[in-house]
């Protein structure tokens, strides 16, 4: 009975539709102004990410060290097929290396154990012709700067690439190289990533999100295009952690799926605009694109594998020499295996 009363007794207005109404309109600025924090947006970073390469920006490194290291990221949506080649690869030099792996978490990648073992960092899910790649290349970036003050060169790698020397090859070649700083008092070295500034659809590419998308922060004259796949010096793996005027335009989505490889344009177009001399403008990962489809690079199957097609990878128009190499189908781990003592890692 109270509660009939209660209804009875109670005010017309607070019924009212247009009440509702105007309520809902005074409530819609709240929402919006909380909207970009509470809903997960395509278009913006990862609180968790941002405080990552927030603090990995700001670590310092260590330069007393005179036996500086390598950190090997890898970045994978499958089982790391080659696991067994790259611990031959790896073994008998552990104070000169660290391994990080940015597995899909969609992929149920399974640790193979040895020197990769709990060598998995937090990751997230990658799409291609997505900003998502170049996040887990940062966050792969940012574990390695965080983890050792000793890591000097960053090298990314995927599931698919081979090493072409041995570790020791590979480790003298990076460290030989050094660059005389502007105050002449101590020597920096140099980024192994790919820079190319005449590429016959680079206009496409530049255009993929829109017409006029990209300015002011990027001109077209400013974009570049390169290879998924580099080594970074640590201050150049510091440039991309710091950055965010930049990353504001590539993050963004393409209006078509060909022409857009944000992976490909993000860094280089980045590391040519702050510091093109300190980067060679060659990757030391060799593809072949002969006969590529779909974006894909040609795929190299057990036949193909042999001697003389590792001595030819290694080759190249540089002075530098090709370390690395892709793609390998998950059927070609026997055969590297076969020749990795007597060819692969026999400098």
């Amino acid at each position: 009975m109270l509660i009939q009363n209660q209804k009875h007794h109670q005010n017309p207005m607070l019924s009212s539709p247009i009440l509702v109404s105007f309520t809902l309109i005074l409530s819609l600025p709240i929402l919006l102004f909380l909207s970009p924090q509470t809903l997960p947006s395509p278009f913006t970073s990862d609180a968790d990410d941002l405080y990552l390469f927030h603090r990995a920006s700001a670590a310092r490194a260590t330069t007393t060290n005179p036996k500086p290291k390598i950190a090997f990221l890898f970045l994978t949506n499958s089982n790391l097929t080659f696991a067994p080649l790259w611990e031959k690869f790896f073994t008998g030099h552990h104070h000169l290396y660290n391994i990080y792996i940015h597995a899909d978490p969609s992929s149920a990648v399974v640790s193979p154990g040895g020197v990769f073992h709990r060598r998995f960092i937090t990751s997230k899910k990658t799409y291609r012709s997505s900003p998502t790649l170049i996040s887990a290349t940062r966050r792969l970036l940012a574990s390695a700067v965080l983890d050792d003050p000793l890591n000097e060169y960053f090298a990314l790698i995927s599931q698919h690439c081979i090493p072409l020397f041995s570790f020791r090859f590979v480790y003298n070649s990076l460290f030989k190289n050094r660059l005389a700083s502007l105050a002449g008092s101590s020597f920096r070295y140099r980024s192994y990533i790919e820079i190319i500034s005449d590429e016959l659809n680079l206009y496409d590419r530049y255009t993929a999100r829109g017409e006029n998308v990209m300015l002011p922060e990027v001109t077209f004259d400013a974009f570049r295009v390169g290879s998924q796949f580099f080594v970074l010096t640590r201050r150049h793996a510091v440039v991309v952690l710091r950055d965010r005027r930049l990353w504001r335009k590539f993050r963004l989505p393409c209006l078509t799926e060909e022409p857009c490889y944000p992976e490909e344009h993000y860094f280089p177009t980045l590391l040519s605009m702050e510091d093109p001399n300190g980067c060679t403008g060659f990757t030391l990962t060799r593809v072949n694109w002969t006969g590529c489809w779909d974006g894909h690079p040609h795929l190299y199957t057990p036949p193909e594998v042999s001697p003389e097609l590792v001595r030819r990878l290694r080759e190249s128009n540089s002075s530098y020499s090709y370390l690395f190499a892709r793609k390998f189908s998950p059927e070609c781990l026997t055969p590297l295996m076969d020749i990795a003592d007597d060819v692969i890692f026999r400098d």
